[in-house]
């Protein structure tokens, strides 16, 4: 079986991306317009029970909807370069020790809204693509290129070489989140809650910066923090 997904915005996405290779649909949902889409796509569609479905995601949240899919490429770093030339400034986002796969799916969600044009994640030590993640995203999982890399440090040394400045999300940085010239090929590093951005990257960055805060608390939750960064970069190149 492929890699599944489930809840009723993550499959309307994979059937329209075409990354669904089959759905599995509660009977009373059979004429939905998400079943309509399937069919004219010619993705085979099967009716079951509640309870199958439930058996088949194993979690029961999802909504009377299920697809199982084809996988996603891996792309290399390489790809990512070339494939952001089409935009005006290139955005890519280094993701550094995400765990969380609730995290990595909010963030994946963040990138489809402020149009990221891929991530870079380290291929051991990292929340996989799976199907919690999937649901997390509301289907923009389907959308987005993801390069899993051995040595981030290396694929950092490629984006400096084609032109892409690095800013390391960090609350020990001198430099606010806000103060950034982001009018140029940018390649945005966040790290996990427990540890942040590792000391190597921080050291390979062009620019270390925070985001101020007021409160008790004196960090952001991993996505938040993405979030945070990507629309500061969307709003300042508008």
């Amino acid at each position: 079986m492929g890699i599944i997904i489930y809840g009723k915005n993550a499959v309307r996405e994979a059937v329209n991306s075409g990354s669904a290779a089959e759905l599995k649909v509660v009977r009373r949902f059979e004429q939905d317009m998400i079943v309509q889409a399937a069919r004219a796509k010619k993705i085979p569609v099967e009716l079951v029970e509640e309870s199958e479905l439930t058996q088949i995601a194993k979690n029961p949240s999802h909504q009377g909807f299920l697809a199982i899919c084809k996988g996603w490429k891996n792309y290399s770093v390489e790809e990512l370069i070339e494939s952001s030339k089409g935009s005006t400034y290139p955005l890519l986002l280094i993701l550094d020790g995400i765990e969380d796969p609730h995290n990595l799916g909010a963030i994946l969600r963040s990138c489809d809204a402020f149009g990221v044009d891929g991530i870079i994640m380290k291929k051991r030590n990292e929340v996989p693509l799976n199907s919690t993640v999937a649901k997390v995203s509301t289907g923009a999982i389907c959308y987005e290129k993801v390069a899993s890399v051995p040595n981030l440090s290396q694929a950092i040394r490629k984006l400096k070489d084609n032109g892409f400045w690095v800013v390391s999300s960090d609350g020990s940085g001198n430099t606010n989140y806000d103060e950034i010239d982001y009018k140029c090929p940018i390649a945005l590093v966040v790290g996990s809650e427990g540890f942040g951005v590792s000391r190597l990257l921080v050291r390979d960055s062009d620019f270390v910066a925070k985001i101020p805060m007021v409160g008790h608390v004196n960090s952001l939750n991993a996505s938040v923090a993405a979030a945070v960064f990507l629309a500061q970069i969307s709003s300042s190149r508008s």
